[in-house]
């Protein structure tokens, strides 16, 4: 047996890691989410908010990044489903990856983490509304628990004016 070391065995693997998403993450986030607006499958927006506006839709808690060697490759965070104290544990979820690293497990990654995290804030429900044509989307939810609870016919425009549909997904925890 040869027991030298090849250059493919020196190389050390990526550092990935999920953390809280900081104000600075803003840069890396922006950019991740301007692209799913491009898109056109992942939201209704036409254009990614500026920073403060962003941060004023979305809970202060529960914004985790996914980073590998200090890029952020993905995120996921969460918005009030409603101002009424009422619902203060059910929480609408963000949820983005960049397209160039998509299908290597982030995103069950973050929505997994996200799981574990979210009852020490409070958080008894988690809904998903997806855009009906994002496959990807729905059965990486359907894979981390998540169950259909409706479907909003021709909800709104996207970004190219056709009508769309979104799925309801939600988890109780």
């Amino acid at each position: 047996m040869n027991s030298q070391k090849t250059t493919s065995d020196t190389i050390s693997p990526r550092a990935a890691l999920i953390r809280p998403m900081l104000t600075e993450d803003w840069t890396g986030v922006a950019e991740i989410y301007a692209r799913g607006i491009i898109e056109g499958n992942s939201t209704f927006n036409r254009v990614c908010p500026p920073y403060e506006k962003w941060d004023a839709g979305h809970l202060p808690f529960c914004r985790f990044v996914y980073e590998i060697d200090g890029t952020v490759e993905g995120w996921i965070t969460v918005c009030p489903t409603s101002g009424m104290d009422a619902y203060r544990g059910s929480v609408e979820v963000s949820l983005y990856v960049d397209k160039a690293f998509r299908g290597r497990s982030i995103g069950p990654a973050l929505m997994k983490h996200l799981i574990s995290e979210a009852p020490k804030y409070g958080i008894w429900s988690l809904l998903s509304v997806i855009c009906s044509v994002n496959t990807h989307s729905i059965h990486m939810h359907e894979k981390c628990g998540f169950r259909t609870i409706g479907t909003r016919e021709r909800i709104a425009k996207d970004r190219f004016d056709v009508w769309q549909d979104t799925t309801l997904m939600e988890l109780r925890l």
